[in-house]
């Protein structure tokens, strides 16, 4: 085929998906709204069951629920009645993924679920079919056609379920009160946890303190910058930060002086400092060091000097 062709089908694949999902909102009912309150509602988990590429779809659907405070397990249709049945509790709500309705594993996992006395939501293209017909609810995915050539590729009914999924896990989102703090939690490892959850005291080293007192001599200074390599030194008296001395605060001073003699670190500090306090996020941290364009914030509670946290020490925890 031709490139032009390629392009041709490809934009006409995008369509035909994009019009299958856009059909989605003119499906839903009453049903879909029972449904989200009666998972919002249950005393147990979720449980999302399907087979082939309904399945594939269902471990996504589990994959965001959990993620979203949800909490809910895969069953595989075919592995369910081959033993893995016993993960299904009382309380347990069950969603059943199925475009046709009718396959025999399907049918037979049906059967067994209603003798179990849990809620099943069907989520299926076919109305008529045995799961809508034996479910508490029907979350209806119907679509005209599939975007594969032959109209057999599970393609649009697919992406019809995938989205179906994310309309659930979004409304019982909101039902949760589900913020982006929550979220953190579940996403600890990732850099949008570390957003959210690291605070700045959790990256401070002890072992580098960087400070002199105000009538230390430029020689002391410089040592102190030197040795605790964050490029900076807080100026502290009776423990309260007064200042703040940059490496380029000590150029700046050499390039207009010819001596240090008799100069002290009151001299060339600069007064009240930008500050952060241990229990503020990291993310703030890197805020205020970009809308200052510097790359150590002094680190202080109640003007009590903690540390100082440096820009380098962010990017190696994949803030950014």
């Amino acid at each position: 085929m031709s490139t032009e062709a390629l392009l041709s089908l490809a934009k006409k694949t995008i369509l035909s998906e994009s019009n299958a999902v856009a059909n989605l909102a003119d499906l839903l009912t009453e049903d879909f709204t029972k449904s989200v309150e009666t998972i919002f509602q249950a005393n147990g988990r979720l449980i999302v069951t399907g087979i082939g590429k309904s399945a594939i779809i269902a471990q996504k659907m589990v994959a965001t629920l959990n993620s979203t405070g949800t909490p809910s397990c895969f069953l595989h249709a075919s592995e369910a009645i081959h033993g893995d049945l016993g993960m299904v509790q009382p309380g347990d709500v069950i969603i059943c993924i199925s475009k046709s309705g009718n396959s025999p594993e399907i049918k037979v996992l049906v059967q067994i679920l209603q003798k179990f006395g849990n809620t099943l939501i069907a989520m299926t293209g076919n109305l008529t079919s045995y799961l809508a017909k034996n479910s508490h609810f029907v979350l209806d995915t119907t679509v005209e056609s599939e975007a594969c050539p032959n109209n057999l590729a599970p393609t649009n009914s697919t992406t019809a379920q995938l989205v179906m999924g994310d309309c659930l896990a979004v409304c019982l989102m909101e039902l949760r009160n589900f913020t982006s703090e929550d979220f953190a939690k579940y996403h600890p490892g990732g850099a949008l946890g570390k957003k959210l959850l690291l605070r700045v005291g959790d990256m401070l080293d002890s072992s580098k303190k960087p400070q002199v007192g105000p009538e230390s001599d430029i020689r002391t200074t410089i040592f102190e910058i030197s040795e605790k390599r964050l490029g900076v030194a807080a100026v502290v008296e009776n423990d309260k930060i007064i200042g703040i001395i940059t490496d380029g605060d000590i150029r700046r001073m050499l390039s207009k002086t010819e001596t240090i003699t008799g100069i002290a670190a009151r001299d060339i500090m600069t007064k009240n400092p930008k500050t952060i306090k241990p229990t503020d996020r990291v993310v703030d941290a890197l805020n205020i060091m970009e809308d200052f364009s510097i790359t150590q914030l002094i680190v202080a509670e109640n003007d009590h000097y903690k540390g100082v946290i440096h820009l380098h020490d962010i990017l190696k925890e994949g803030i950014i």
